[in-house]
């Protein structure tokens, strides 16, 4: 826009230059002419009085032209050089046409009348191009109305499409968004009628799921729960009883696991949550179940730490991470000590928990962290999905955080969550 205004003013000015320095040089020559005749015809002691007459009523400054005058050439400019061209061309090739006399500025252009010879004297300012002044406040208009045109113009685009990113990250929180107009531009109108057709196909993947977890859930553990009833009341030895039974606690935590997987995270809360307090009670109900595991629980919480993410959601984290370093977080002499921690650093509030097993290789800690994947360790010792990890991640970044995996110099596995801080709610 501003290259087209550019060219506009350049054209502007060379078409202005041209006929402008015509009309110039022919209302000079008029003047010039009709001065010339009126001093012919008149004679020469009346002359002063006639002179003194033009600069009165009709703003022509003739002055009589002397050999000591100090005279200053016209200035190398296209446009003074065309309009002397064109005066050159009408009044005679010897006139004699100047840019100041005597210091005094104006076009000066020298005539002979009989044997006497004059200056006329014109103001450049009424014969020149327009001004930078006037040229600007021109430009600026142009501008200001272009600004304002460009503005009204994108803001028919950018309208529909804020209301289409508003709508698309609504849709990723997991929340339903309102259809969006199909009207306006052909292309918007196609663009706004493919996102509604998605956002409804993906609201009815998701009941469909739902429906489907639900009667997974039905369907396989009711037959499990029979299977463990018969078990109990069945006369078979007492080791066969307990691996049995142990199967099928490992097909309920497997069917428990994947369940979780495919259920989507909440809906992300419009308000914070104070952390410090959700995980003190989760770390309070997982210690009892750790020291049903032979194990012991210590923690390490930071007062008064907010962050935007559900209970429900904080739950199914740590549940997960506590679990996993249960099953895998013995040391070689069999303790199991775990280790929470909750605090603040920069902007961010940290979640750590820490194991002392045998942790992860290093060359394992990104693949461990996709579905159905397991570190050595994990496949060695108990039985497991390899979905925990992803359970973790995937909630986690719905709340805009991230997850870290790093190996403990004294041995074992440290999980890091980075969540950012938010302002407390009063």
């Amino acid at each position: 826009m501003l290259a087209s205004l550019a060219a506009w003013v350049l054209v502007f000015v060379s078409i202005e230059t041209g006929p402008r320095a015509a009309q110039l040089s022919k209302r000079i020559a008029t003047s010039v002419n009709l001065t010339q005749t009126a001093l012919r015809y008149t004679a020469i002691h009346e002359r002063p009085a006639l002179l003194s007459e033009l600069s009165i009523s009709e703003g022509l400054d003739v002055f009589v032209r002397s050999n000591a005058d100090v005279v200053e050439p016209l200035p190398p400019d296209g446009y003074w050089q065309r309009v002397a061209q064109l005066l050159r061309f009408v009044l005679g090739a010897e006139t004699r046409l100047a840019w100041t006399v005597n210091h005094i500025p104006g076009l000066w252009v020298g005539i002979r009348v009989d044997h006497e010879t004059y200056w006329l004297s014109f103001d450049r300012h009424e014969i020149g191009l327009t001004g930078g002044l006037e040229w600007l406040s021109w430009g600026a208009a142009a501008l200001l109305l272009s600004l304002v045109g460009a503005a009204v113009g994108v803001s028919y685009i950018n309208r529909p499409l804020a209301r289409l990113a508003r709508s698309a990250h609504l849709l990723s929180r997991g929340e339903s968004p309102a259809p969006l107009p199909e009207n306006g531009a052909r292309e918007l109108r196609i663009l706004n009628a493919s996102f509604n057709r998605m956002a409804r196909e993906l609201e009815q993947t998701d009941a469909d799921r739902a429906l489907m977890l639900a009667g997974i859930s039905h369907d396989l553990r009711t037959p499990l729960t029979r299977m463990r009833l018969e078990i109990e009341l069945s006369t078979i030895e007492d080791d066969a009883r307990s691996g049995i039974d142990q199967d099928l606690a490992q097909i309920d935590h497997s069917i428990a696991q994947l369940m979780e997987y495919a259920r989507p995270p909440s809906a992300a809360p419009q308000q914070a949550v104070e952390l410090s307090t959700l995980i003190q009670e989760i770390t309070e109900r997982e210690r009892g179940i750790t020291r049903a595991h032979g194990g012991q629980l210590q923690t390490r919480v930071t007062p008064n730490l907010w962050a935007y993410i559900t209970a429900f959601d904080l739950q199914r984290v740590m549940s997960n991470l506590l679990e996993n370093a249960r099953r895998y977080g013995r040391h070689r002499d069999g303790s199991l000590d775990l280790y929470v921690a909750l605090k603040s650093e920069a902007d961010s509030v940290v979640i750590e928990v820490h194991d002392r097993g045998q942790g992860i290789r290093s060359c394992d800690l990104e693949r461990v962290r996709r579905p159905f994947s397991r570190g050595d360790t994990a496949r060695t010792g108990a039985g497991g999905t390899g979905l925990g990890l992803a359970i973790v991640e995937r909630l986690v970044n719905h709340a805009s955080g991230s997850l870290t995996l790093l190996a403990r110099p004294a041995g074992g596995l440290r999980v890091r969550i980075e969540l950012p801080a938010a302002q407390p709610e009063h």
